[in-house]
């Protein structure tokens, strides 16, 4: 990152004689707004030995932003918890809060995590831009025929669809995108309700409702009460337990589509990972329609790249045929893409739609390899081939997809 040109924390540090000097309320907002004017999606601040660490979450990598004097910590901690509504002199337990967009932090707003350790407290801010983000399948990234299957699973009015894949990897992004394609397919004529945690955005035209565990609203109890309300779609914000893997495949059964997430090791894993919730088989199989596995990997710049030859190494990875008519291209890095060599992220999409074959595999309980090899006979492409593509393509270097997908 070039520093001195575009961070004003940076140009502000150089500006006040010392720290004492320092405003803090001003050095918080400037580090707000780096990261804004960055596209980050967090900010670090974290005390390290002799330091405080201030780093940017760019493009799903961490990239510091600058050092502080570690004198500075209880400042910073303490503004942030002003800003937040969090108890001040509080050090010695986590708090979370949320900061609403204002001029003070350059129009986005935040959701502040404080969390004690033995240096002192570090803070994580998400930074949420609602000027800038547009729920379009259309811009989700997938594939073209990931994206017609993927809409033709939201279309129907029953089923549930689930989508996996590690924190921060879009879930929940294509799942407002194809909520939003729903109010505007149907418009006023469909009910739509979410159960959160927590909202991250609020959605035109849909009931969202946030849970609150402290006061007993738990996914389980708010969709039971849900289940009342005389919903057509209901969203469940992950899956954590087997109470709501429950009502999720019940509701899924009985006329209800049902978008939800759940944690597994890959696509294929939704199913032995809802077994272990003591969910029977054949009400997976007939309950779920589709399962969705997701990565957000970087794309080349597309003011930078060049030509490129990949380790030989790495290109014994590449099947030997695809070689020679490859189009290896990797970002040098540049001012526009702040000397990363990557310009902005797409989606890589695993789009398993289960059909009669895979119905029948589920029953069977087979492996979880078994599935997958099953999913993949009846037309899936998995994660490594579909990034492989866009690597041959020259989208992304090999070694962003080794970064970000496990080989096969």
């Amino acid at each position: 990152m070039e520093k001195a040109r575009v961070s004003e924390t940076t140009q502000y540090l150089k500006s006040v004689p010392n720290a004492t000097a320092l405003e803090t309320a001003k050095l918080v907002q400037l580090i707000v707004l780096d990261a804004v004017k960055a596209g980050a999606s967090d900010i670090h601040i974290e005390p390290w030995e002799t330091s405080i660490a201030v780093r940017l979450r760019l493009m799903g990598v961490l990239t510091e932003l600058v050092h502080l004097p570690s004198e500075l910590l209880d400042r910073i901690a303490g503004r942030l918890k002003v800003m937040a509504n969090l108890v001040s002199y509080q050090t010695d337990l986590p708090q979370e809060g949320h900061v609403v967009a204002s001029a003070d932090t350059a129009g986005v707003e935040l959701r502040i995590s404080v969390f004690p350790t033995v240096r002192g407290e570090k803070i994580v801010v998400r930074i949420f831009d609602p000027r800038n983000r547009t729920f379009e399948l259309s811009s989700l990234g997938f594939e073209e025929d990931t994206l017609k299957a993927f809409v033709h699973l939201i279309d129907r009015p029953n089923g549930l669809i689930l989508l996996t894949g590690p924190t921060g990897s879009g879930k929940t992004t294509a799942i407002y995108s194809a909520l939003c394609h729903l109010v505007h397919r149907a418009g006023p004529t469909i009910s739509i309700s979410t159960v959160e945690d927590p909202v991250e955005f609020n959605l035109p035209m849909i009931s969202q409702a946030q849970i609150n565990p402290a006061r007993e609203f738990t996914y389980p109890i708010a969709l039971r009460s849900l289940m009342r309300q005389d919903p057509q779609v209901i969203m469940i914000g992950e899956i954590r337990d087997p109470e709501t893997a429950s009502i999720a495949v019940q509701a899924g059964l009985t006329g209800h589509l049902v978008i939800s997430t759940i944690h597994s090791g890959s696509t294929a894993g939704v199913f032995a990972r809802l077994i272990n919730m003591d969910i029977e088989p054949f009400l997976l199989a007939s309950s779920i329609t589709g399962v969705v596995g997701l990565r957000l990997i970087r794309k080349n710049c597309q003011y930078c790249s060049a030509p490129y030859e990949p380790d030989p190494a790495l290109l014994r990875l590449v099947p030997a045929e695809t070689v020679e008519s490859a189009y290896f291209r990797r970002g040098a890095g540049c001012s526009e893409c702040l000397h990363t060599g990557y310009g902005g992220r797409t989606a890589l999409t695993e789009m398993l739609v289960v059909n009669e074959a895979l119905r029948d595999s589920v029953v069977q309980k087979l492996p979880t390899r078994a599935l997958q090899q099953v999913a993949m006979d009846q037309g899936m492409h998995t994660l490594w081939q579909t990034g492989l593509r866009r690597v041959m393509n020259g989208e992304l270097p090999l070694e962003e997809l080794l970064r970000v997908v496990a080989l096969e």
